[in-house]
């Protein structure tokens, strides 16, 4: 059994070590607030990280189904002009173009 001091010890180097690690990210928060490219990468990641997801999704769909190639590009002209039409509200124009592409493939 271990002494009590060592188990007090290691409990107290833990704690510390834990509030360290939280009180970090609030530490270097300041001066990434005014990093360039911190605002590049704030400004361009999330459509990216879109732009990935998209081209993910439409390659599989159109690798399950190659003769139907056309239900997924009139699926994505759905949600582009949606997109764009509807004053960029992205939940309103995925659902859009998720509707459009189940009812293609549910009636044709």
């Amino acid at each position: 059994m271990p002494d009590l001091g060592y188990l007090i010890s290691a409990i107290v180097l833990a704690g510390l070590i834990t509030l360290l690690l939280r009180a970090l990210p609030f530490a270097i928060l300041k001066p990434l607030r005014t990093s360039r490219f911190v605002q590049a990468l704030g400004r361009w990641m999330p459509v990216g990280i879109m732009l990935i997801l998209a081209v993910v999704v439409l390659r599989d769909e159109l690798v399950q189904r190659p003769g139907q190639a056309w239900m997924v590009a009139a699926a994505a002209a759905v949600t582009i002009a949606v997109h764009l039409l509807g004053k960029r509200r992205a939940l309103l124009s995925i659902a859009a173009g998720t509707a459009c592409y189940v009812l293609l493939l549910n009636l044709l």
